[in-house]
């Protein structure tokens, strides 16, 4: 087996050549190789959800990908949901609504709630519930989550 795989996946829009080891998750590769740090390490069992990113629109745990299988791929991180350097509205509404808390599990949060709003531009609060249900929360209650979620959905749509 071939030790390192050379890749090129977009992160952020951005093309990022790079030679990694096979073996090697995508989560390290965004963590320690990339700097990008917001992408956060819990269980890495894939349980807790802190590490999810969006590749190619889905969301997916960076701790079970392999940095190869992003060959070509568009990943997005937390760090790429700013708009010019401003929080999205979704940031925005977490911020707005306290839906975080120690932080920990806010990317997470974050992405799979793009990955909703963009396939559900107006969810109910189960819809919500039940699309958050893979990242784990231990300090809101998921109550503000939920709530900054609907409140980003409305800003959205402009309702």
């Amino acid at each position: 087996m071939k030790d390192t795989v050379n890749v090129v996946p977009f992160i952020n829009g951005t093309a990022r050549p790079m030679s990694v080891p096979a073996r090697r998750l995508l989560a390290d590769v965004l963590r320690d190789d990339l700097g990008l740090v917001g992408t956060r390490l819990g269980c890495e069992h894939g349980v807790c959800g802190a590490c999810t990113v969006l590749i190619d629109g889905r969301a997916a745990r960076s701790c079970l990908v392999l940095a190869a299988q992003a060959h070509g791929a568009q990943v997005e991180t937390i760090e790429g949901l700013a708009e010019d350097r401003d929080l999205s509205a979704l940031q925005a509404a977490f911020h707005q609504h306290h839906a975080l808390q120690c932080g920990f599990c806010t990317s997470g949060m974050l992405v799979s709630a793009v990955e909703l709003l963009r396939e559900n531009p107006d969810p109910t609060a189960d819809e919500i519930r039940h699309h958050l249900s893979g990242n784990v929360c231990r300090c809101t209650g998921y109550g503000n989550i939920v709530a900054a979620v609907q409140y980003a959905a409305r800003l959205l749509s402009g309702r």
